[in-house]
């Protein structure tokens, strides 16, 4: 059985009668990630869409926080196809409150392609003044990323009316394996320490907890900085149960008055291997509290990643960064040997919140 959205994003005139949309599939992973890879491969050639990540965001866990469509050729009865692939697929998430993020893919030769874009952005911005209703707020910001070299949905994207509001930077440093046991130690006062866990290996909630707050409070001076509940940083784990390594989830602490006080956290995961590059270790988050800066607690988590990367003979560590964090990480990342192999960028547009379209009387 084959579902269309309530409200789905009209066709351009030049597409009626030849294309439709509908609800993501099962069957729809595979040709959905060739999308991805094409146009990976537009500016970074051998790059490879993540098909398990897409899966999730598709038809697994993640998909319940989306709502999504892939547009597809109208089948002979009139409705929507489901054994020909979909030429393009668009997501919106509801992120937070007021934040919504939008991913897109179109193929390159698909017919109609600007107006085919035009009308799909037009979309996400119905379905994100839905999800600001729900928020009960005025609006929603709308969030998505490009590669720095991806002039095509840049253009799509300025065309639409988002603007590039920040360069983020990706950084990569190799591994030694010497790192397991050569790098400092914290400073005198300090101290990292793996999360504490349960013989089940699930953690202790109030390490969960302090790390929660160690990246809310740690971020919010940063750029686009929002807050995300705890029940919205648990339910992003729970869909992501592979990603969830909690061996590889630090706390940094620093005495004070002869106690020992959370002043940083650091989350990392596991990259896969590829046919140019061992496996490695990807810093997903690390936030240094606001009042424990300058005792050198953002080069001691650094320093745990590296070891425990060398530990399991992993062959670098990558990280991102905003190109002008306040805090001057980047400087601090290369100075500790990370170097930029890829520049992406952050667009914003903004959704207003509108009535229930169930409200509204039927067309006459």
């Amino acid at each position: 059985m084959l579902l269309t959205d309530h409200f789905p994003p009209p066709m351009p005139a030049p597409l009626h009668g030849l294309l439709t949309t509908r609800v993501p599939i099962e069957a729809d992973v595979a040709p959905v990630t060739a999308l991805a890879t094409a146009a990976l491969r537009r500016h970074t050639p051998g790059a490879t869409a993540d098909e398990a990540a897409l899966r999730s965001r598709l038809v697994g866990l993640k998909s319940w926080a989306r709502r999504q469509v892939v547009v597809v050729p109208l089948a002979e009865d009139g409705g929507p196809s489901a054994d020909r692939p979909p030429i393009a697929w668009i997501a919106v998430e509801d992120r937070a409150t007021g934040r919504s993020d939008v991913q897109f893919e179109i193929a390159a030769d698909a017919p109609a392609r600007d107006a085919l874009a035009a009308s799909l952005l037009d979309w996400a911005v119905e379905v994100g003044g839905s999800f600001a209703r729900a928020r009960g707020v005025e609006s929603t910001q709308l969030d998505t990323d490009t590669n720095e070299l991806d002039t095509d949905k840049s253009r799509l994207l300025g065309e639409s009316g988002y603007e590039m509001v920040r360069t983020w930077l990706h950084m990569r440093r190799p591994v030694a394996a010497e790192e397991a046991t050569s790098l400092p130690a914290p400073r005198e006062g300090t101290r990292v320490r793996p999360v504490h866990r349960h013989d089940s290996g699930l953690p202790v909630s109030q390490d969960v907890r302090t790390v929660h707050r160690m990246l809310e409070e740690s971020f919010a001076d940063h750029f686009n900085s929002y807050r995300e509940s705890f029940a919205e940083f648990v339910q992003r784990l729970i869909e992501s149960p592979e990603e969830a390594g909690w061996d590889q989830w630090w706390i940094a602490e620093i005495e004070r008055d002869g106690r020992w006080l959370p002043a940083g956290g650091l989350v990392a995961v596991p990259t896969a291997a590829t046919a140019t590059r061992g496996e490695g270790t990807y810093l997903e988050y690390l936030g240094v509290h606001r009042t424990a800066r300058g005792h050198g607690i953002a080069k001691s988590l650094l320093h745990t990643a590296v070891s425990d990367a060398a530990e399991r003979g992993r062959t670098h560590v990558d990280l991102e960064v905003d190109a002008d964090s306040p805090t001057g990480a980047d400087g601090l990342y290369s100075a500790m040997g990370w170097e930029t192999f890829e520049r992406t960028q952050s667009w914003h547009s903004s959704a207003p919140s509108h009535p229930s379209r169930l409200l509204e009387p039927p067309p006459a």
